[in-house]
């Protein structure tokens, strides 16, 4: 169980932690080619290099699997990209605080209702029911606080009027939305039992074989996230940044993000069965918690609200006490 504690407490930090590289990009570095190499790293390569080393004949389970096997996994794999393509957005439009904050607080709403009302309608007849709605109005809450904060901080800091309030306006729009779209990451697992059961019938004795669901998912947002980057590589023509020399240093900057996302969602993934049967309970609130609190630390450490009036410092920062209690009361709610 220990080992677990720790193995979710260090993807926490991973997830709360995989923007901040973005930061130490050079000056001007066009959003698709930080962000490109990113998406291809995080949904291809790394599942492609290291899925065969964690599966068992991982190749071999997909082709052998029906269309209903891996169809809905990739379908909302694919909006489940979407959303991680727009909180990379809404990391230069709001900074990383507000996004994860924002982001967060959605997927965790959405999280869990979707995958409630679509595997488990019949839990809102249940107390169980009522206590997820609760955690879900006390997150989309922290997501309202978290949004007044945004306003405050553009305020304070005395932005270009015109520029900055439709850069703040659109990177709330793009958080929020985010958020919900991440969600579709809990839909696709749910979708991912058929694939699991392959798996685990070519791997008895691995307890990775949940991989082969997380493999699916990533593939899917491969098609949405590096196909709405390499759309903007056409249309901005940017391209040929890409084959610069300079560009290495972007690249390091992709793949160590991409390490640190994909190493959460492992972490969490080979942490949560090893906390006994309410292991999910107890993970889910420990991982979503302290990814929160990571982010916003990462935000206030990388100087995004140095100077902003104590409003909205005190704003984010209730914010973010609402989001962990309503994690809180989601875990509860998990368990019962």
């Amino acid at each position: 169980m220990t080992m677990g504690l720790i193995l979710i407490a260090i993807g926490a930090i991973c997830g709360g932690s995989f923007g901040l590289p973005a930061k130490f990009a050079p000056k001007g570095t066009p959003w698709e080619v930080l962000w490109g190499p990113f998406f291809f790293f995080a949904t291809l390569l790394l599942p492609l290099t290291i899925g065969p080393l964690l599966v068992k004949d991982l190749f071999g389970i997909c082709s052998r699997m029906e269309l209903n096997d891996w169809l809905m996994p990739v379908l909302f794999g694919f909006l489940w990209g979407l959303g991680s393509m727009t909180l990379g957005r809404s990391f230069a439009f709001i900074g990383l605080s507000l996004a994860y904050a924002l982001n967060y607080g959605m997927q965790i709403a959405f999280g869990m209702l979707a995958p409630s009302l679509i595997f488990n309608a019949g839990v809102f007849q249940k107390a169980q029911g009522a206590w997820i709605l609760l955690g879900a109005a006390v997150c989309i809450l922290g997501v309202v606080v978290s949004g007044r904060a945004a306003l405050l901080k553009e305020a304070s800091q005395q932005a270009s009027e015109k520029t900055e309030k439709k850069n703040m306006a659109m990177g709330i729009f793009v958080a929020v939305l985010s958020g919900v779209l991440c969600a579709c990451y809990a839909v696709a697992s749910g979708y991912g039992g058929s694939a699991m059961k392959l798996a685990e019938a070519a791997n008895p004795d691995s307890r990775l074989s949940g991989f082969i669901v997380t493999a699916l998912i990533l593939w899917g947002g491969s098609l949405s996230a590096c196909g709405y980057c390499v759309q903007q590589l056409t249309v901005n023509r940017t391209w040929g940044a890409l084959a610069q020399s300079k560009q290495i240093r972007v690249y390091v900057i992709a793949l160590l993000m991409a390490l640190l996302h994909d190493g959460a969602i492992a972490c969490y993934n080979i942490g949560a069965p090893m906390l006994s049967k309410v292991g999910n309970a107890i993970g889910y609130g420990i991982f979503m918690s302290l990814a929160i609190f990571t982010g916003t630390v990462n935000g206030f450490l990388s100087g995004e609200w140095k100077g902003v009036d104590a409003r909205a410092v005190n704003g984010i920062r209730l914010a973010l006490v609402i989001l962990v209690v309503g994690v809180c009361i989601l875990a509860y709610a998990n368990s019962l």
